[in-house]
């Protein structure tokens, strides 16, 4: 690993009971962006059993998620790709995790619709994923606030319409989201 970014997490929001801490690693081929987006789509999507960058040691899945979410048979239930993913990835992902939700995170809302005309491009099966675009300005800031330590209060995160308030290492965010689905 390249880093490793502690963050001290509470939060207002009653449907996302969040853990006290996470620590998210900086691999060394990623940059500070794609931890930023590991941490906004843990925020954002949540769950039980979520976990950050877990090898999930199946043999028909040669990737290992950003994020991902298991069933209670250690199945994905949730995947979450964070930043640059290829449209031959997806269609895979699909393929072999048939079951799941498939979430690409974009940093700004023209990358997510870049993707978007990618997929359409590309014919990938409809109804299996989702794409969400930070908005750009909110995103860079984010990232070049983000420490060895961070806080984060998460007030809150909607789909519909598209939208995310936090305090982040004492700065308000207030900010839309692109949310597309294909």
């Amino acid at each position: 690993m390249s880093g490793k970014y502690s963050f001290s997490l509470t939060s207002e929001d009653k449907k996302r009971d969040l853990p006290r801490k996470i620590i998210i690693g900086r691999q060394v081929n990623e940059t500070i962006v794609h931890v930023g987006l590991k941490l906004l789509g843990f925020l954002l999507f949540y769950r039980e059993r979520m976990q950050i960058e877990v090898n999930l040691h199946i043999d028909s899945i040669p990737f290992v998620p950003d994020l991902v979410q298991l069933d209670y048979e250690l199945r994905p239930a949730l995947w979450i790709e964070c930043g640059e993913c290829t449209v031959h990835k997806l269609h895979k992902l699909a393929v072999k995790i048939p079951e799941s939700e498939i979430w690409i995170l974009k940093k700004s809302a023209p990358a997510a619709e870049e993707l978007h005309r990618q997929m359409s491009k590309a014919d990938l099966r409809r109804e299996r994923y989702g794409i969400i675009g930070f908005d750009q300005q909110m995103f860079e800031e984010v990232s070049s606030l983000i420490q060895s330590r961070n806080e984060v209060f998460w007030l809150r995160g909607e789909f519909e319409p598209g939208n995310v308030q936090f305090d982040f290492n004492g700065l308000w965010f207030d900010s839309p989201l692109t949310v597309l689905k294909f």
